[in-house]
């Protein structure tokens, strides 16, 4: 079982942390663009907190948790801040950089997050990192209030080439000026659904 998932463990902080990027980036160019940008009724949040569970410790990078029977287990768990940027204009460069990416997606092609869109865009990244389709496939797409901001909870699923399931969990928090993304990752044999359930129960914005 440890040489089947070496393949996918060995690799797997650095295709979480795209992942990650990707989900802020597609969240700002969607609706935190329309939204933060010009909706006055978002409130203003300083924080957002949540409990790691004991299992979890500091990956090597900022906001990465890593199970601590890594390389046997590769679950993790990744928390990143972003500001929303209203004022932020990106130029051509970055924008030529991001479309070769297939992360770059303008207000004017939609201006709200929606499940195609999510699947689209991460189908599409996943593609390039593993240089296959890994069929990603997003499960469940649901809207969600945490603490009075409003926000996505979304569940998705793919295949990696050591031909394991992975399985995903993503929490996106909008705030006026800020955005929060909590992504809990499991593989199929990983025994970590509970406590990625009991961690996300204690989202708590502020």
């Amino acid at each position: 079982m440890l040489r089947k998932r070496l393949p996918y463990c060995v690799m797997a902080g650095v295709r979480f942390a795209i992942v990650a990027l990707l989900v802020a980036y597609i969240f700002f160019n969607t609706a935190i663009s329309s939204q933060a940008a010009s909706n006055n009724e978002l409130e203003v949040a300083t924080q957002c907190s949540f409990i790691i569970p004991s299992d979890f410790v500091p990956g090597n990078e900022s906001g990465l948790f890593i199970n601590k029977n890594y390389p046997m287990e590769s679950s993790s768990i990744k928390y990143s801040i972003y500001e929303n940027g209203k004022d932020k204009v990106l130029t051509n460069r970055e924008k030529k950089t991001l479309a070769a990416n297939g992360s770059f997606l303008s207000v004017e092609d939609s201006i709200n997050l929606t499940k195609d869109i999510y699947q689209s865009i991460l189908a599409e990244a996943y593609e390039k990192a593993y240089g296959m389709d890994v069929g990603y496939k997003v499960t469940d797409f649901t809207t969600k209030d945490f603490d009075g901001f409003p926000g996505y909870k979304i569940m998705a699923e793919f295949n990696t080439d050591s031909n394991i399931m992975v399985y995903q969990t993503v929490y996106i928090i909008l705030s006026k000026y800020k955005t929060f993304t909590i992504s809990y990752q499991m593989a199929e044999d990983d025994e970590c659904r509970e406590m990625f359930d009991t961690s996300a129960s204690t989202i708590n914005v502020r």
